[in-house]
């Protein structure tokens, strides 16, 4: 173009800008009409004509209207041709303005893409004038937001033209440079390209440039980028830029700096290997600079930075020296976001590893965490609690965690609608609920509701960690009892016959609930194992269908005596409420553990002798006397609350006296099984052959005892005619009385019996062992004492019963 044709072309601008500057002035044109007309002069056959439509429509496309007329008029291709090569330098100018413009808007980019447009921007990155290399590089960053451009980008080799663009003198096509690098590297292939292009040490050189510090953080974050590439990592490393860019990062004053600094290695250090070279390059000595800045966000980017740090052992045991301290004081910044940085990075810090847990509890920790629970950041309340969850498998640290009202703190994460927050807060009570004052205080805190409220949360994890506290929780009768009561018994058994809901948690908890609740797992599953020892209060109300309820034992105490079958009770314990006292007869003062003078004053027998050489009024007294142990007796006459107390069993007391009296000075386990078994027998109606088995009134018996109880509830001790079920139970009781292994079955029609085992000294071992214990049925019925080796099961229980 010649010098007089410049001048005109440039007095052309300064009229055109003047004439078009302001909203109003392209308003008016668009108002008038004039836009139409003017798309049809781009394609005028006059260069003039052309240049100067194009130069319009450069200017009107930053209006929105005009935009959104344009891609109705349909104009892309006609100003994509405007790029070509032999048009002059201020067409180029001009229809790049325009595609810049348009291209802020995705329906206009795909427009542009889908005319081809991206190839002649990249070759007008070349340009040798400034505004046409500007205006370009910003329509590319507009586009490349678009994965399918990005590829392109990679297609047609953009990279080293954009990379050349950041030695411009020009600050804003660098930013645009830098901006453009920074969406395209988020694809591996670009981060490639760039690393072949020797792109990283430009990058390096302009953070090393302390006149272009406006570009620093742009900078930082294609790096950041580029170190999520293990090739590239590896070369930074090599060419030292590695250890520049800590250097840069510590020793920078612009916050921004110092956050993004912290997000590239953040960035790069969740790759293992990267990790192993930040190691070797001491980024945590950058990192605990990075902490005590001033800055939150760089606070908040130095701590994710430490959190994705801590997965290399190297830097967990670093930062157990430097880092946890001031992890900790960050917790109790005002700054939310900061304390849930700094929570995370300590959870990951103490994950797995107890001196980290201990450098955490050193530090004063314990307090900040525990008020971090009540944060209003549903991640900075997870991560305190896994935070706690990892401390407190050290028993010295639980019991800290125990005293500073830990149970009471996890009350509302409990209730959190936020199922990450559930799980973490379930898994921390599991861990810390291990001894019985803390089951207490998160009893009393209220925390057992929501708790079992969990069981039925939809999300696995949530669902297994709160099995998991419930059965941890279950550890006492006491806490089992109230679990029970709140309905985690039925929800547990609904959820282990769902396949796709059970885990071996949810199975675990049930079990453990059952084992504290020895009537209703006897009632359920028929079996009571060696390890299930029955105490006073339970009761066998026969088999129950999963799903059906087991009435508490007050309620069966209070019901009317009817036709179904008899419910047995076991109870040595007397309640504290005396009977009326007798002149004479004092078998009322009898109860477990109490010294007794003799068993023959406690026998039944001498007892009736006794009876028939008194007054007609003395055994009135007596039969009172005895009436009133046997029904169910209410405490506090005449006080607003009464207590219940389940009917007292005395003859089952001189039971437990007697065995223990008898049987413990026995050495062998064998002849104390033999001599139980003896005793039961005799107490329950001595020895029935097979073939009188049905000549047994034992239900006329069983009647007559409901009768004269007025109830369904019968004291074990009191009967004195029982079958196999009623046998098996008190050798059971007796058994678990004195120490002796036995496991209560119920069978079929009546049927139980007890297991027992022991060693066949005669049997040779494994080698460097004892041999299996052999299984037996103890026979209580036939011939009571006999033991029946278990080869077939099957087989020979048919044959037994």
């Amino acid at each position: 173009m010649s010098t007089a044709a410049s001048v005109s072309v440039m007095f052309f601008k300064e009229k055109l800008y003047s004439a078009l500057t302001g909203e109003e002035n392209k308003a008016t044109l668009l108002e008038l009409g004039a836009v139409e007309p003017l798309t049809k002069l781009l394609t005028h056959e006059d260069k003039i004509v052309r240049r100067n439509a194009t130069m319009i429509f450069g200017i009107l496309a930053s209006n929105n209207d005009v935009k959104k007329l344009l891609r109705e008029l349909d104009v892309m291709n006609s100003v994509i041709a405007q790029l070509a090569p032999e048009e002059e330098v201020v067409i180029h100018e001009f229809a790049s303005l325009c595609l810049a413009n348009m291209s802020a808007e995705y329906t206009s980019k795909v427009q542009i893409f889908e005319h081809g447009g991206l190839e002649p921007l990249i070759r007008l990155l070349s340009s040798p004038d400034p505004d046409v290399k500007k205006n370009s590089i910003e329509c590319i960053y507009n586009l490349v937001q678009d994965f399918q451009c990005r590829a392109t980008i990679q297609e047609l080799n953009a990279i080293p033209s954009i990379l050349e663009l950041l030695k411009s003198e020009y600050p804003i096509i660098q930013l645009l440079a830098l901006k453009t690098l920074g969406v395209i590297t988020n694809d591996k292939e670009s981060r490639a390209m760039l690393r072949d292009s020797q792109g990283m040490d430009l990058l390096i050189k302009i953070l090393e440039t302390k006149e272009l510090n406006d570009l620093h953080i742009e900078a930082l974050s294609v790096i950041a980028n580029c170190l999520e590439d293990m090739d590239t990592m590896v070369l930074i490393q090599q060419t030292g830029g590695l250890k520049k860019l800590l250097a840069f990062a510590e020793n920078s004053t612009i916050p921004d700096i110092q956050k993004n600094a912290a997000k590239a290695i953040t960035k790069a250090a969740y790759d293992p290997e990267n990790r192993k070279l930040f190691h070797e390059q001491e980024v945590e000595k950058c990192l605990i600079v990075l902490l005590s800045s001033e800055s939150d966000g760089t606070k908040i980017a130095a701590s994710q930075a430490i959190s994705a740090m801590s997965e290399h052992s190297g830097s967990k045991e670093f930062f157990n020296h430097q880092g946890i301290p001031q992890l900790i004081q960050l917790l109790k910044s005002d700054n939310e976001e900061v304390r849930e940085a700094a929570a995370l990075a300590l959870a990951n810090l103490t994950t797995c590893n107890p001196a980290n847990a201990n450098a955490a509890a050193e530090a004063d920790g314990i307090d900040p965490l525990i008020n971090t629970l009540s944060s209003k950041r549903d991640g900075a309340i997870a991560n305190a609690a896994t935070v706690l969850t990892n401390m407190a498998t050290q028993e010295a640290l639980r019991v800290s965690i125990q005293s500073h009202d830990v149970m009471g703190a996890l009350l509302n994460p409990l209730r959190s609608a936020n199922t990450v927050v559930q799980s973490k807060a379930t898994l921390a009570v599991a861990a810390t609920a291990c001894d019985a004052e803390a089951r207490v205080e998160l009893r009393n805190s209220g925390g057992l509701e929501p708790l079992v409220e969990l069981l039925r949360s939809k999300n696995d994890e949530v669902r297994r960690h709160a099995s998991w506290a419930v059965m941890v929780c279950a550890g006492d009768e006491l806490m089992a009892t109230e679990l029970c009561r709140l309905g985690a018994l039925d929800i547990l058994e609904e959820i282990n016959l769902s396949v796709s809901r059970k885990n071996k948690f949810s199975e675990a908890a049930y079990n453990k609930l059952l084992n504290n609740n020895l009537s209703l797992k006897y009632s359920q599953t028929g079996y009571l194992s060696s390890s299930n020892i029955i105490g006073d209060g339970f009761y066998d109300y026969g088999r129950i269908n999963p799903g059906t309820k087991l009435l508490p034992l007050k309620d069966l105490c209070l019901q009317e005596p009817n036709d179904l079958r008899a419910i047995l009770l076991v109870n040595s314990k007397s309640s504290d409420i005396s009977p009326p006292p007798s002149t004479e007869d004092k078998s009322s003062d009898i109860g477990y553990g109490r010294s007794i003078s003799s068993s023959s004053s406690l026998r039944r027998a001498s007892k009736e002798k006794t009876r028939k050489g008194r007054g007609k009024k003395e055994e009135e007294k007596v039969k009172e006397e005895e009436e009133l142990m046997t029904v169910p007796k209410w405490a506090g006459e005449g006080s607003p609350e009464k207590e219940w107390y389940p009917p007292f069993d005395p003859d089952f007391c001189v039971y437990v006296y007697e065995v223990t009296k008898s049987l413990l000075p026995i050495n062998s386990i064998k002849e104390q099984i033999e001599a139980l078994a003896k005793y039961v027998a005799e107490k329950m109606g001595g020895t029935i052959p097979k073939d009188k088995l049905q000549d047994f009134s034992w239900e006329l018996h069983i009647s007559e005892l409901k009768f004269q109880l007025k109830s369904n509830v019968i004291p074990i001790g009191h009967i004195k005619k029982g079958i196999f079920y009623h046998r098996a139970l008190l050798f059971k009781a007796l058994a678990d009385k004195i120490g002796i292994g036995c496991s209560l079955v119920r069978g079929e029609y009546g049927r139980a019996w007890n297991e027992v085992k022991l060693m066949n000294k005669s049997q040779k071992g494994v080698i460097g062992g004892l041999p299996p214990p052999e299984v037996y049925l103890v026979d209580l019925m036939f011939h009571p004492g006999g033991l029946i080796k278990l080869k077939s099961r099957e087989a020979d229980l048919y044959r037994f019963l």
